[in-house]
């Protein structure tokens, strides 16, 4: 048959079903359908064959099954699998919820955001329009308030006009339409943050709620509802589970509590219980978020506190950063409660999937099978064998993993919720915890603890027997795939929030002491005597090998080779040089001197002075 044949078939028969139902009174989704038509298609009792196309009686088959078990309200099954599938339609985790969340607000908003965006404005008229427009997406977009409340708009009026002006308008106008969404949300933060400002200061904050205050008394009111839900969910799950302990010991009277259904009770309560604390685990993440934020928001406000004082104009820079901070962290709290308000319901509405207990077996007749029986709780279970723990030396071929060998012990994904598989195996269909420090067996990459070291030695004997038994419990109690996560065992029945689950395997982080050697020399040592470092060295003797002085250049220029060779000369530039020489000249005057004549010789001569000039000629020298 092709694939969308048997579509077509299978919804053919969903809606016959659901017709069905209908016809009796009874409202069936869809969803919850297709899970009860694999859920009967799966359990072997019924003789349907997986191999071969449905026959026309097989149908017939199928549809009456599948009525039958939807319209048996007193059977804790049936109200297991719709709390199953009513928790996998209502429940995303947080990120996927907050992320959806502003989806959504993102949508509703997007047609005011358009009608400003759009807009033409040009008269006086059209454009007080389109600032009455921008403080209505404000207020919408921000929470803080009612835009047909008078006094809020005035209050967010007046926080917008100190930032922008209605003369700022136009120039808001020539801008592009995504600029235009990018200042839109930019003026909502910074409006919202002075709002908040104002109402610290005692100066505003009109319709704006406390939400600080509202989540630290509704978050401690919501976890003690959880916590006596799920206590009270356990202590029940604590007495049938001792009822089924004791039964087991006793194949008949194991018999003698089938028509009461306290197995599929057991079940049910379990199953509630792993719900309520997914539920409480992100209603304390939420608490943690929120304290955080209640101090980042005191601090945020005395910052700007410090900043603004009684100062008439502040810079823009200073200040603006400080209400954008603001209003994140307002739009967290506004969050927060949405998300702690969804879990509140989804809690609320968990609560009538119990089914009445009581209608199938009275206080009076527990009390009878809890005679002589000790009821045990699962911390009072896990302390019992806290002595024990599995010798990994009589295994040869079993991984075992422990505290002190393991970085990442309590992360671990463990199989069965925790539960036991060999008691869940060998009993039928009894839920006790197990105690990961007896040990926790790897095997093809899963993970699986036990309540005793017994138990533990037995289902390390022949792990894929029992995996095998569980998943043929399974097949007859449908709603066990989900409690017990056997998605892999049953692909067809994954719920959609475990679908992106499947494929990632956290592995264990072992760690032990450890030590290394290595050998000085693990090679004999060779040393080469004509190892040569230097470079130069290299060279010399490359020349030397080379023996030039022997050798002759030859060469030859042939046609095919003319012209096909780039060749480049060097030479040296001219010089520019010049001289300096020194050159002396002189004159020298006449010096004549004077000389006395008649000195020597006759003396009676008369004695006179003789001029003489023995200064040569300049053109004699």
């Amino acid at each position: 048959m092709a694939y969308s044949q048997a579509e077509c078939v299978i919804k053919n028969i969903i809606r016959e079903i659901g017709q069905e139902c209908a016809h009796y009174g009874e409202t069936v989704s869809e969803t919850l359908v297709a899970f009860m038509v694999k859920a009967v298609v799966l359990d072997p009792s019924n003789g349907f064959n997986m191999d071969r196309n449905l026959t026309k009686p097989d149908v017939q088959k199928l549809v009456k099954l599948c009525v039958d078990r939807l319209l048996d309200k007193k059977n804790p099954s049936l109200n297991t699998i719709k709390m199953q599938v009513y928790f996998d339609m209502n429940y995303t985790n947080r990120g996927e919820f907050l992320d959806e969340h502003h989806r959504v607000l993102e949508s509703r908003l997007s047609i005011v955001s358009r009608e400003i965006t759009d807009n033409r404005a040009r008269s006086r008229e059209e454009l007080e329009s389109l600032y009455r427009k921008i403080v209505s997406y404000i207020l919408l977009r921000s929470g803080l308030g009612s835009p047909t409340d008078i006094k809020v708009v005035r209050e967010a009026t007046a926080a917008l006009q100190s930032v922008f002006p209605q003369s700022e308008l136009g120039t808001f106008l020539s801008l592009s339409k995504k600029d235009k969404e990018r200042q839109l949300k930019e003026l909502t933060m910074i409006v919202t943050g002075i709002r908040l400002f104002n109402k610290d200061c005692g100066k505003g904050g009109e319709g704006i709620d406390d939400l600080p205050a509202i989540l630290n008394e509704a978050i401690p009111a919501t976890t003690q509802h959880i916590d006596i839900q799920l206590q009270t969910s356990q202590e029940q799950a604590y007495r049938y589970t001792a009822i089924l302990e004791k039964a087991s010991e006793n194949p008949l009277k194991m018999k003698d509590l089938e028509p009461f259904m306290i197995k599929e009770a057991l079940f049910n309560l379990r199953q509630y219980e792993v719900f309520l604390n997914i539920i409480l685990s992100d209603i304390i993440t939420c608490a943690q978020e929120v304290e955080m934020m209640i101090k980042q928001l005191a601090a945020q406000m005395e910052q700007l506190k410090m900043t603004v004082q009684a100062k008439t104009a502040v810079p823009t820079s200073q200040v603006y950063p400080v209400f954008i901070a603001l209003s994140g962290l307002w739009s967290s709290f506004q969050d927060e409660t949405v998300l702690l308000s969804v879990l509140s319901n989804l809690t609320t509405h968990l609560g009538p999937f119990l089914g009445s207990h009581e209608e199938l077996f009275s206080e009076q007749i527990i009390q009878n099978y809890l005679e002589e029986v000790e009821i045990k709780t699962d911390v009072f279970r896990i302390k019992e064998s806290m002595g024990t723990r599995v010798n990994v030396g009589d295994f040869k071929k079993v991984d075992w993993l422990f505290p002190e060998t393991t970085a990442n012990f309590d992360k671990l994904p463990i199989q069965y919720r925790g539960f036991c598989g060999y008691t869940l195996a060998v009993t039928d269909g009894l839920l006790l915890p197990g105690n990961p420090t007896i040990g926790i067996l790897k095997h093809k990459d899963r993970y699986y603890t036990f309540n005793s070291k017994e138990a533990a030695y037995a289902f390390a004997d022949n792990p894929n027997k029992y995996i095998e038994m569980i998943g043929e419990k399974a097949k007859k109690s449908a709603e066990l795939i989900q409690l017990l996560e056997l998605h892999q065992q049953f692909e067809t029945v994954i719920p959609y929030s475990q679908v992106k689950m499947i494929d990632k395997h956290i592995k264990p982080i072992t760690r032990c002491e450890s030590s290394t050697q290595t050998d000085t020399h693990i090679m004999q040592p060779t040393i080469e005597k004509g190892y040569e470092w230097n470079e130069w060295e290299l060279r010399r003797k490359a020349i030397k090998l080379a023996n030039l002085r022997q050798k002759l250049t030859h060469s030859v220029q042939t046609n095919l080779s003319h012209m096909r060779r780039e060749n480049s000369t060097q030479v040296y530039l001219l010089k520019s040089t010049g001289t300096q020489t020194k050159k002396e000249n002189g004159s020298r005057v006449p010096r004549p001197q004077i000389y006395i004549a008649g000195l020597r010789g006759n003396c009676a001569a008369s004695r006179h002075a003789v001029k003489v000039n023995l200064t040569r000629a300049v053109d004699e020298t």
